[in-house]
């Protein structure tokens, strides 16, 4: 961890305890919400799921998500991440206690709901406890590496879930993540400092969130958060699957052996752009100068696995999902354009942007796919029109992106901050 050497407040060992305790909670807040994924053919066979059922299932979890999302950043500005995580972390438990006690379809809504608006925090209370805490070269770092735990966590919901399920069914599974977080409750308590929250002064001063929608580098990146970080989330930790499953013709348990391979790509990826971001940023590799010079290779991987079509596989979107995650460095650069009193709601609202993504595209694609099919047409080509859709709205923001850099000066927070 020698990422976390540089606190401004913290000693190296405490940095570590900390991100430490942040992780354990992230690791199954991602699993809870990719294990829909493996759990596809699960709920279908169980339940009858059609797949815009599916889909509203999977998204109800990213629907709680974003409505909490500006309330948790007002809520982290005034009384900071330890005691916010902590009461949302109670919310997530009993959401997953509620799932695995679920008798309907309305009531496994509810709970993923509930599920989805518990974790809510547990990637921006991090995010806001190391904004104020480390140095910016540890905060990026300490980004990443958050990020590649959530990776690890999905990771973990796919082989490693597949093998639980014989022993704990989807609901032992539940009830089994229930109890962890109530751990990560224990730890967060145990070795989070007590933050210190922003001044009601500076708090009435900053404008709210009024100040961050309007912000030039808020405006530019919303919708490539919405679109292509929310449409990397959403086909990893849903579509990929059923991709693989109907389009490709692999069973569940290649299709969770494929999840596995994308999501240890991911793991990879993230451990490496916390590796290289301080130094790429020192060679003048800023965050938002590799977003604007690597996006063609993100788009043109996933034209090829839609023209591919059955002939694609988890290599292709491993590829896809790795080119992608350059879009993650433009949060902890966000972060850093904003003033430490804004920095919860900065977050907030950029993660709200993400979040509200994942959840319209899960449904929106689960609901095209279901519409295309009604009217007669096979599933490879419903899959490939409904995706190629998608690769039009990634390719719009890209180029929003690129308009809003030309029109707009240099946010000199952002540009700072590796962005």
């Amino acid at each position: 961890m020698i990422g976390l050497a540089n606190p401004i407040r913290l000693g190296r060992n405490r940095a570590v305890a900390v991100f430490t305790a942040f992780a354990f909670a992230y690791f199954f807040s991602a699993l809870v919400r990719a294990v829909t994924a493996t759990l596809a053919p699960v709920f279908s066979a169980e339940l009858g799921l059609a797949a815009g059922q599916l889909g509203l299932l999977a998204g109800a979890y990213f629907l709680g998500f974003s409505a909490l999302q500006l309330p948790l950043g007002s809520a982290l500005d005034r009384w900071g991440a330890k005691r916010v995580l902590m009461v949302f972390l109670a919310l997530a438990v009993l959401g997953c206690l509620a799932f695995a006690a679920a008798a309907s379809f309305g009531q496994l809504l509810a709970a993923r709901f509930l599920i989805g608006a518990g974790v809510s925090a547990c990637l921006m209370a991090p995010l806001t406890c190391f904004r104020r805490l480390l140095s910016s070269a540890a905060q990026l770092r300490a980004n990443s590496w958050m990020l590649m735990t959530g990776s690890l966590g999905m990771l973990a919901s796919t082989l490693p879930v597949q093998w639980l399920l014989p022993v704990l069914g989807w609901r032992g599974l539940f009830v089994a993540v229930a109890g962890l977080l109530a751990l990560a409750i224990v730890g967060i308590a145990w070795q989070v400092p007590a933050d210190v929250p922003a001044s009601r002064q500076a708090q009435a001063a900053a404008g709210g969130y009024r100040q961050v929608f309007t912000h030039p580098a808020f405006v530019r990146l919303a919708p490539m958060g919405f679109f292509v970080y929310g449409g990397l989330i959403a086909l990893q930790s849903l579509w990929i699957g059923p991709w693989l499953t109907q389009v490709t013709g692999r069973s569940a348990v290649e299709a969770a052996q494929g999840l596995f391979a994308v999501n240890f790509a991911m793991l990879v990826a993230f451990f490496g752009w916390g590796l290289l971001m301080p130094r790429l940023i020192r060679a003048g590799w800023a965050g938002e100068r590799l977003i604007a010079v690597t996006w063609p290779v993100n788009v043109v991987c996933l034209a090829l696995v839609i023209w591919q079509g059955s002939q694609s596989g988890p290599l292709g979107w491993a590829m896809w999902c790795v080119c992608t995650s350059v879009v993650s460095l433009s949060q902890p650069a966000l972060g850093q354009a904003f003033p430490s009193e804004l920095v919860g709601r900065a977050l907030s609202a950029f993660n709200l942007m993400i979040f509200a993504g994942i959840f319209a595209l899960q449904w929106a694609i689960g609901l095209g796919l279901d519409a295309l099919m009604a009217r007669g047409a096979p599933v490879e080509a419903a899959y490939r029109q409904v995706f190629g859709v998608f690769l039009g709205t990634c390719v719009a923001s890209f180029l929003w992106f690129h308009l809003c850099r030309w029109r707009q000066q240099p946010v000199p927070g952002l540009a700072a901050a590796g962005g």
